[in-house]
């Protein structure tokens, strides 16, 4: 068995508390109503408003609205407009619900984990309130309430801040060497780091896992069905 199935094994085997980030392990929320639309869409919002010197070309250009609205937040902290762009993302990400796709296998692996026992949190920089309305549509809600933990109006705070991951781990009463932390971005990675806690990556190409792999992840894996076997050779 390759060294880093292994890992996985490990990992999956041990944990007895389980963090998704939302965004990419669970679903992916932009999959028509794309991210690089809405980013496009914030910029818009802002020259509209007299504020397009905001940002820099190159963020201007980058396809990230989460990004995007930090950087709004460095240069304006606390301030009405991050307040309002905030709303905004909420509600573009609530538009996007209805239309994302599920990931490859992560409905039944939620459903198996909450089945044999292990607690399960989110901690997200989205909304919480998309969270909750994409988990209600797919009938996932009941494996995570109340335990969903999102974007706050302190920016300062998301991923790779451990915030949101801390706030799971003590709503479930978790130590940090019991949990794992299953992320698709360095910010992931370098929050579950802070927190002490175990990460396993995805990522869907290789370029993602060897960004990853570059910050430090020692195991990451292409599809969650490796995690799903796995835990129904528990069962």
């Amino acid at each position: 068995m390759p060294v880093e199935t292994e890992s996985v094994q490990e990992l999956i085997t041990s944990a007895r508390f389980v963090v998704f980030d939302f965004d990419g392990p669970i679903c992916r929320l932009f999959a028509q109503y794309t991210a690089q639309r809405v980013a496009g869409e914030l910029v818009e919002w802002l020259a509209l408003h007299g504020l397009r010197e905001l940002l820099t070309d190159e963020e201007r250009r980058h396809p990230d609205p989460w990004l995007l609205l930090r950087a709004v937040d460095q240069r304006h902290p606390d301030s009405d407009l991050v307040a309002e762009l905030e709303e905004w993302l909420t509600r573009h990400e609530l538009k996007a619900v209805p239309t994302a796709w599920p990931t490859a296998y992560a409905d039944p692996l939620i459903r198996t984990w909450s089945a044999v026992g292990v607690r399960l949190a989110i901690a997200t920089n989205n909304s919480a309130l998309a969270v909750r309305r994409y988990l209600d549509s797919r009938d996932l809600l009941a494996c995570f309430a109340p335990n969903i933990y999102g974007r706050t109006q302190d920016l300062g705070l998301l991923k790779p801040h451990p915030h949101s991951l801390n706030r799971a781990l003590n709503a479930l009463g978790a130590a940090p060497s019991a949990a794992l932390m299953i992320g698709d971005t360095p910010a992931d990675l370098i929050a579950s780091r802070e927190a002490g806690v175990p990460f396993l990556g995805y990522a869907t190409n290789v370029e993602k896992a060897d960004l990853l792999r570059s910050t430090g992840a020692t195991a990451v894996v292409s599809s969650l069905w490796p995690l799903l076997r796995v835990l129904r050779g528990q069962m």
